[in-house]
């Protein structure tokens, strides 16, 4: 006889049925698909440890990223800019390579010549440059020196003949005045006295104005971008005496360069080496770098959010409306820097290091 099912039956058995199928699908543990799993970020706050103090070009970098990069970062996180000066970002750039978690969260925006302190043995420096994770940099620019355009010192000659070197103004032993004020002793035989120990580059400015000091070594894009330069120049405040690029900057068309100051004087090749070692953070611009042991798929999205950022149309308008350069180097450019600069022969190491003394 054949079997009789009624209509309730049927729906009965219809019901087991799509249970029993959902049962064999049910993901293993009960919870959402893999795919369905939250960003990291997610509700997360990520800070970049400025190494400088408020104003300077380091610092507004790091607060176009901190509106911009959260776009690009998977689960949109909050990004916050901390300040934290001192020994030229020394203190910053130990803090997020030895304080901070490897967990992709605090970021450092420092100098690009922190491999200098490292590389001159410092005790102050527990960090290890070729260590970190780079996530990208920006604004590569050669350096300049300026000075008070009343100050004594015209000219590079009368600087190479005073009886008294001009006094110039520096965050540590690794910025920009530093760096400029080593090299030129080195290379052409000028002389400054150093006067080190300024939080950031606006409180140097602040002391040139004020006449404590005469002169200071920065980047020339900084340099034509920002106040108080942009007034000191319609005023005739500040004299421009020399740049490191091979040719002249189209800004600084009657500035010598060091290039052609060091044919003039027949700097020998030992000279020239110990130039590129000192000046090649300059060129790569204001870096910012990470702690060690961040997975890697998170270096993967914060710089690829780096690069994005700096390509948004809001941000290109405010640079050229803040005379900002965009030029960006990528994380793994920095890496293999950091690496080949850490790397110097004796001789150049030896010399840097007697310079530094």
């Amino acid at each position: 006889m054949a079997a009789r099912f009624s209509l309730g039956g049927i729906k009965f058995l219809a019901i087991l049925l799509a249970g029993y199928v959902g049962f064999l699908y049910q993901p293993i543990g009960g919870g959402r698909a893999h795919g369905q799993t939250a960003p990291f970020y997610q509700g997360k706050t990520i800070r970049i440890i400025v190494g400088f103090t408020s104003g300077g070009l380091y610092d507004q970098y790091a607060r176009i990223l901190s509106r911009y990069m959260p776009r690009h970062i998977p689960g949109n996180p909050d990004i916050i800019v901390q300040n934290m000066p001192g020994a030229g970002s020394l203190i910053a750039s130990n803090y997020v390579y030895g304080v901070a978690k490897p967990d992709g969260l605090t970021l450092g925006m420092v100098s690009s010549g922190v491999y200098l302190d490292q590389l001159l043995g410092r005790k102050e420096v527990n960090h290890d440059v070729r260590k970190f994770v780079w996530i990208g940099s920006v604004d590569q620019s050669d350096l300049m020196l300026y000075m008070r355009a009343d100050a004594p010192w015209k000219s590079v000659e009368d600087i190479a003949t005073a009886a008294e070197p001009p006094k110039c103004g520096a965050t540590g032993t690794a910025d920009s005045t530093t760096i400029l004020g080593d090299v030129l002793e080195e290379t052409v035989g000028l002389k400054f006295k150093i006067v080190r120990g300024y939080p950031g580059a606006s409180e140097i400015d602040m002391a040139i104005g004020k006449g404590e000091i005469h002169c200071r070594g920065t980047g020339i894009t900084t340099h034509f971008s920002r106040e108080p330069f942009l007034t000191w120049h319609r005023e005739g405040f500040d004299r421009h005496i020399i740049q490191t690029g091979v040719k002249r900057d189209p800004r600084l068309p009657d500035t010598p360069t060091l290039h052609e100051l060091m044919g003039k004087k027949k700097t020998p090749e030992i000279s020239r080496a110990i130039a590129r070692v000192l000046l090649l953070g300059r060129t790569l611009g204001r870096p910012m770098l990470a702690t060690p042991g961040i997975p890697a798929d998170r270096v993967r999205v914060l710089r690829e959010a780096y690069l994005k950022a700096f390509k948004e149309p809001e941000v290109i308008a405010e640079a050229q409306k803040r005379r900002l350069d965009l030029d960006s180097l990528r994380g793994e450019e920095l890496e293999a820097v950091m690496r080949e600069v850490i790397n110097q022969p004796r001789e150049v190491v030896e010399r840097v290091r007697k310079m530094a003394e």
